[in-house]
């Protein structure tokens, strides 16, 4: 077969790969979201430090800050608590989904992905996987924050469905700031850079809240931005829900908060992973 003939039949073969990329309808989608969110399962029992942040990161926060801060802020840790709890909580499960990102470009990195290239698959399927499975993390470290605080004297007002809702909005809070870090672990070069960039992110807006004391207490340009800043919204809300069972606005803010997350960043994810597809 002459060059000029082989040249003919690759243009008009049709692309293989293009042909495995049918439409997916929304049940199919969900059965492959599931299938690859029980895949990161196994590689989490496999690789048990995965789970390591939502671990050890509950325990060693809660009583550092709980036995340094509580007498310098509340005058003692008891009185403390009700205010540290909810915000060590939301630092917990906020932090944890920077993990989402990280792994994602590892596993872009080590040509995983590549093999879902020929799968008749949904794009978002093998993002949105992995991020179900992580709500195993964020309820880990839920579990563990609300224990330890009980443990060292912690009395939710809001009673066993008030600390319900709490962990399930701060769950649902973290599952949707997880998209931003999936969008930034598809356009990031490196696992360290994504980590990187992540952390930036995430800190500031963690440490320049209301989480660990009163937005009162600062100074007044920084009250204005703490007041603005949606991770104050979540700490109020979930402080809410846990001390007092109240349903307030600030939950209302955070749901809001969570619902333009997603609808942002999750369709931004997909795009630029089908790109690097």
């Amino acid at each position: 077969m002459t060059t000029l003939s082989i040249e003919k039949a690759a243009a008009t073969r049709p692309d293989v790969v293009a042909e495995t990329k049918p439409h997916v309808s929304v049940r199919e989608t969900l059965s492959q979201t599931m299938t690859l969110a029980w895949r990161a399962t196994k590689k989490m029992r496999r690789n048990p430090e995965q789970l390591f942040d939502v671990v050890i990161q509950p325990l060693l926060f809660t009583a550092m800050f709980a036995y340094i801060f509580g007498g310098a802020i509340s005058g003692d840790v008891e009185s403390y608590l009700p205010l540290m709890i909810p915000g060590i909580l939301a630092q917990t499960v906020l932090t944890a989904c920077v993990a989402t990102g990280v792994q994602l470009r590892e596993d872009m990195d080590k040509g995983v992905f590549d093999r879902f290239k020929s799968l008749p698959i949904a794009r978002i399927a093998p993002l949105a996987g992995p991020m179900m499975a992580d709500l195993i993390r964020y309820t880990i470290a839920t579990v563990l924050t609300f224990a330890v605080g009980v443990a060292i004297g912690y009395r939710p007002g809001g009673g066993f469905l008030g600390v319900v809702a709490a962990g399930l909005l701060l769950i649902l809070c973290g599952w949707s700031m997880a998209w931003i870090f999936t969008w930034v672990g598809t356009i990031g070069r490196s696992a360290t850079g994504v980590q990187g960039i992540s952390l930036m992110i995430m800190f500031p807006l963690t440490f320049l809240s209301n989480a660990f004391v009163p937005s009162d207490t600062m100074p007044g340009w920084l009250e204005a931005f703490v007041k603005v800043n949606p991770v104050s919204q979540v700490v109020s809300a979930a402080r809410d829900l846990a001390n007092n069972g109240d349903v307030t606005m600030h939950v209302v803010y955070a749901l809001i908060g969570c619902a333009v997350v997603i609808g942002i960043f999750a369709p931004l994810a997909v795009r630029s992973f089908r790109k690097r597809m």
